[in-house]
């Protein structure tokens, strides 16, 4: 299988709203608002998209209640300055930064609907913890 592009469709309450998000805080763009269903590409990594449909809309197995149990996770550069600059644009923070000791420096971010949208940065793995775990090179 080749995979072409890397894609995720949300259900949430307003599409139009959604992808509005997407796009002011996390650098998507729009490609196609239809109001019940919205498609985005993130500017700088064309294959991926998010895509935003009306929770009750057709598409769906059944009505969704809105986005639960999942998390989209953007490896980006500089957490720390996309955190300053999403607190400061009143987006709620669910986890604080943290640094983790297998070598993530991570935030956990309220996206629309209830979806969690972590921001993750790479550091240095704490190699005492990285023996630990029987994964010491």
């Amino acid at each position: 299988m080749q995979v072409t592009q890397v894609g995720a469709a949300y259900a949430v309450a307003e599409p139009t709203e959604a992808g509005r998000w997407f796009a002011e805080h996390l650098g998507f763009e729009v490609l196609v608002d239809l109001g019940w269903y919205v498609s985005t590409r993130h500017a700088g990594c064309e294959g991926l998209r998010v895509d935003l449909v009306a929770r009750d809309h057709e598409t769906w197995v059944e009505p969704a209640d809105g986005v639960r149990g999942a998390m989209l996770a953007l490896v980006v550069t500089d957490v720390d300055s996309h955190h300053d600059r999403l607190v400061a644009a009143g987006v709620e923070v669910l986890e604080p930064l943290v640094t983790e000791p297998w070598g993530q420096r991570r935030v956990q971010l309220a996206g629309p609907d209830g979806l969690v949208v972590e921001l993750v940065g790479p550091v240095e793995p704490d190699p005492a913890w990285m023996a630990a775990q029987g994964l010491a090179g």
